[in-house]
């Protein structure tokens, strides 16, 4: 249809400021349901075609980068175990603002170094706080239930519990959610295998800039052989900071998958992401980690 066609409801032919666009592939717009129902043998075809290139650009599209610790303002580390979700205030702050004033001893362990608040006194106090979170409409916290509940620490596990706390985070767009949404698609467990459904949910998780679940398509599709989207796949993700694509990148190198222009240009991106990640006060912090657990 023309770029004219836009103003007039596909089916009937009546323009208005009323019609609505086909969500799927913005081509055309209707006056109501009824309308989109009658025109549905005509277009779905093209439909499809044009929904499967949107989707596929906004795939491959250089997704945003993780977000910035809200304390010392340099982006989040890609690593979990680099990372603290704050159930008292929402924050998410990397672990060397979490640990700066312990190692400096102005505060005790445990203490919000953002909002201040004292960690809670017991397990139980600490789901309490999520689910306080939750009624807020926390995505984390959301997230973090739901992995209670499938381990079944300190909450009774419950697969079912936790398959409905991380599709509720899943909409409201928690990546990680969809990661392990993912995974349990991918290997059956806790709801029946479906690799569609698996890569569905990477795909999403993917968009949003997570870098495990792009690294994850990019092995898929280098499994199924197709390798110069598995390439995107890695070169996305390594720029982000991703070890195990730059790795993939270099693999490829070696075995004619990937240009030696590819290899150098993820080589640079990787470098200036952990960079941008790195800071004297998260090194002093692992190493305290690392200390402390040498002690207990």
């Amino acid at each position: 249809m023309s770029a004219m066609d836009m103003s007039k409801c596909a089916a009937c032919g009546k323009g208005g400021d009323g019609l609505k666009a086909c969500v799927d592939c913005k081509l055309v717009k209707y006056c109501n349901v009824t309308c989109q129902k009658a025109h549905r043998p005509k277009h779905q075809k093209e439909c499809k075609i044009r929904a499967s290139k949107i989707f596929h650009e906004a795939l491959f599209k250089t997704p945003p980068p993780n977000e910035d610790c809200p304390i010392c303002y340099l982006r989040l580390p890609l690593c979990e175990s680099d990372k603290q979700y704050k159930s008292c205030c929402g924050k998410m702050i990397c672990t060397g603002c979490g640990y700066a004033d312990v190692i400096a001893r102005r505060s005790a362990e445990g203490i919000c170094p953002f909002c201040r608040t004292p960690a809670p006194t017991s397990e139980e106090g600490a789901v309490q706080r999520l689910r306080t979170r939750i009624e807020a409409g926390d995505a984390i916290a959301m997230h973090n239930l739901g992995c209670q509940y499938r381990r079944g620490r300190v909450v009774p596990q419950d697969s079912n519990k936790a398959l409905e706390l991380w599709r509720r985070a899943a909409k409201l767009v928690c990546d990680e959610s969809h990661t392990n949404l993912a995974e349990s698609y991918a290997l059956g467990e806790i709801v029946e295998k479906d690799v569609k459904k698996a890569k569905y949910h990477w795909e999403l998780a993917a968009m949003g800039g997570n870098v495990v679940a792009r690294y994850n398509l990019g092995v898929f599709e280098a499994e199924a052989g197709n390798m110069n989207r598995a390439l995107k796949h890695f070169m996305i993700s390594s720029g982000c900071g991703c070890d195990d694509s730059l790795k993939e990148i270099q693999k490829g190198f070696s075995d004619g998958h990937a240009t030696k222009d590819d290899f150098e240009k993820a080589l640079r991106a990787h470098k200036e992401s952990k960079d941008e990640m790195q800071s004297d006060q998260r090194d002093a912090a692992r190493q305290y980690v690392q200390r402390t657990r040498l002690y207990h």
